[in-house]
């Protein structure tokens, strides 16, 4: 499905989008089925399909459009170093030519409320996933509903300069705090 998807339309209210990920974030993310689940401890074969999953990125065909809310960004699913590093790899992504990186800050009135992620593939399928499973709809009316909802949402966020701005405001919060010196 991701090879054939021109364009990706990501709102992720409560964590960093997979394709998006440094190794140690993923690991981490990972660990949480691990334990939900008690699934075999593969973390090492899910880290490495996630990273190179992320080569998708690169593709300058490909389209990638990521709305996250500010809740999303110091959400501690690691430990702060992995999170600050993290962070620092979605400064960089924002960068890219191909990739819409917004952010909706904490003081944003919503239009439309944040339920829960979902993913939309070139307006042809919606993906969801659940702590059971992964749901895909792809009714017309579905797809034009959470067309509507994505607008919605992306109208509200930043982009550019503000979205860098907010993610180093997080950075710097997260950041251990040194006793300033004076002289």
């Amino acid at each position: 499905m991701d090879a054939k998807t021109r364009l990706f339309q990501v709102f992720e209210p409560s964590t960093i989008p997979g394709l998006s990920q440094t190794a140690n974030y993923a690991r981490a993310h990972v660990a949480e089925g691990v334990a939900l689940f008690g699934a075999l401890n593969d973390r090492d074969q899910a880290v490495h399909a996630r990273m190179q999953r992320q080569e998708l990125l690169y593709h300058c065909e490909k389209r990638f459009h990521f709305v996250l809310t500010e809740a999303a960004l110091p959400c501690r699913r690691c430990s702060r170093d992995v999170l600050v590093a993290q962070l620092d790899r979605l400064m960089s992504l924002s960068a890219l030519p191909n990739v819409k990186f917004g952010i909706i800050s904490d003081d944003t009135e919503y239009i439309i409320g944040p339920w829960h992620a979902f993913w939309i593939r070139d307006r042809e399928c919606i993906t969801i996933e659940t702590y059971s499973a992964e749901l895909n709809l792809a009714q017309s009316q579905e797809i034009e509903l959470y067309g509507k909802v994505f607008e919605a949402l992306a109208t509200v966020a930043t982009y550019g300069r503000r979205t860098r701005s907010i993610i180093t405001r997080v950075i710097d919060n997260l950041a251990p705090h040194e006793p300033e010196t004076g002289s």
